[in-house]
């Protein structure tokens, strides 16, 4: 996977938070300007992030329409347990979607390995990969 690497060490501070991280909260938006919040698991390269969701999800259109998240380390329920930061979210397609899925595969072999691939089969839909980037402290 290429990836565009920054060399503030700010940014790689931020991602490190992020690096044993199970699963993070996403914080979308909407069009009326509420968030919604989102616990998905998280896997990290480099100064990047990346996470999967089904396309038909409901945070697929709401990062068609805002690119820009509020992500925060969280339990698997989705309660925050650290600091937010802001960042913003790229679709990743070809390639950059197969590494991604790689990526998460690999941290999470149960989830990504198992119970994801049975998840879209159930529900007759595909998965879509998404890379976080440009992290900075929210405003």
């Amino acid at each position: 996977m290429m990836l565009a690497t920054k060399s503030a060490d700010t940014t790689d501070h931020m991602v490190a938070r992020l690096v044993d991280q199970w699963a993070i909260l996403l914080k979308t938006a909407k069009r009326d300007g509420s968030w919604v919040g989102t616990p998905v698991n998280v896997a990290v390269e480099a100064d990047r992030a990346y996470f999967g969701t089904p396309v038909n999800a409901g945070k697929v259109k709401r990062l068609r329409n805002f690119p820009k998240v509020e992500i925060a380390p969280c339990t698997i329920r989705g309660r925050p347990t650290g600091p937010s930061l802001a960042a913003r979210a790229r679709l990743l397609d070809g390639e950059e979607a197969e590494a991604a899925a790689r990526l998460l595969r690999t941290k999470y072999r149960v989830v990504y390995g198992l119970v994801v691939p049975l998840e879209l089969r159930i529900k007759r839909t595909r998965g879509v990969y998404y890379e976080l980037a440009e992290f900075a402290e929210p405003s």
